[in-house]
């Protein structure tokens, strides 16, 4: 890969809408070489998806509940840990799926309308798994911040206290 073709990736990393024009002028090369670059990164799966970050506490009625579940689980032989993460990651609950270092073995995040909806789902499909052999569930609270943007940044109060002396 390229610098031209690396700046690229981080200019849309930032900002998946600027048009191809705009993403020319901040590279320095002419649109259908964006373009072509966008279609190369696309079909080689660099680029898997265009994806806006939504603060659904903001969307009345539509909040649900985010958690992240730790999965401490027994590896197959000849797979490791890969088949029991296919068989997580394809359920529809199912955000984001992490191999990790520590504890646990993979950390999964998942969405519901509600708590008990997110219990149903560890206790009836993500625990029966033959290979898991242990969960911990965490409930999000609050999104301070989400790929890299800041959701509610507090407003700071310019008020100074003088001394005399």
């Amino acid at each position: 890969m390229d610098e031209k073709e690396l700046e690229v990736l981080k200019i849309i990393e930032e900002n998946a809408r600027l048009d191809t024009a705009t993403i020319a002028k901040m590279v320095d090369l002419h649109e259908a070489e964006v373009r072509k670059v966008l279609n190369k990164l696309e079909e080689k799966k660099v680029i898997l998806s265009y994806a806006a970050v939504v603060d659904w506490s903001k969307v009345h009625d539509r909040e649900g509940v985010t958690a992240m579940i730790d999965v401490k689980v027994t590896p197959q032989r000849g797979v490791g840990f890969d088949e029991v993460a296919g068989r997580i990651y394809r359920f529809p609950e199912v955000k984001a799926l992490y191999l990790m270092s520590g504890a646990y073995d993979l950390s999964v995040v998942i969405e519901g309308q509600t708590m008990s909806e997110i219990a149903r789902f560890v206790s009836d499909k993500l625990s029966t798994l033959e290979s898991v052999i242990s969960t911990t569930t965490h409930f999000q609270l609050k999104t301070y911040k989400h790929d890299g943007v800041i959701f509610e940044e507090e407003e700071k109060d310019d008020k100074r206290i003088v001394v005399s002396p």
